[in-house]
């Protein structure tokens, strides 16, 4: 599947509308951004069933502020509307899809009860 590029317009509606979306924040000026593009365009060939999207930060820079992008690469991964991670730094392939696996894995009820559970401490 091809990238999508994100941007405050389609922000909402693409999110809404896919249980499982990874985001990376990048910009074109950046060497690791430039460094990861291949291979975050490979891990979304190998994974047809997830969306994968981009936010170019200098383009986009409310949707950055929104999420507190200080550094690119920032990775985001999206499930059912609740951000599970949100990490700046390039990854290495092997590294990415051990974590798209472990993204896949999480028990959604168990993520949302723990963050009720957090928010009600607080």
């Amino acid at each position: 599947m091809s990238t999508v590029e994100l941007t405050k317009e389609n922000f909402d509606q693409v999110v809404n509308d896919n249980p499982f979306l990874l985001i990376n924040f990048w910009a074109s000026w950046c060497g690791p951004c430039r460094q990861f593009a291949p291979t975050y365009a490979k891990a979304s060939e190998h994974h047809p069933d997830l969306v994968f999207a981009k936010v170019q930060t200098d383009a986009e820079e409310e949707l950055a502020a929104a999420f507190g992008i200080q550094s690119v690469p920032t990775l985001m991964i999206v499930r059912e509307n609740v951000a599970v991670y949100s990490q700046p730094g390039a990854l290495p392939a092997p590294a990415l899809e051990d974590l798209i696996e472990q993204a896949r894995k999480l028990d959604m009820d168990e993520v949302r009860k723990s963050i009720e559970e957090a928010q009600s401490k607080g």
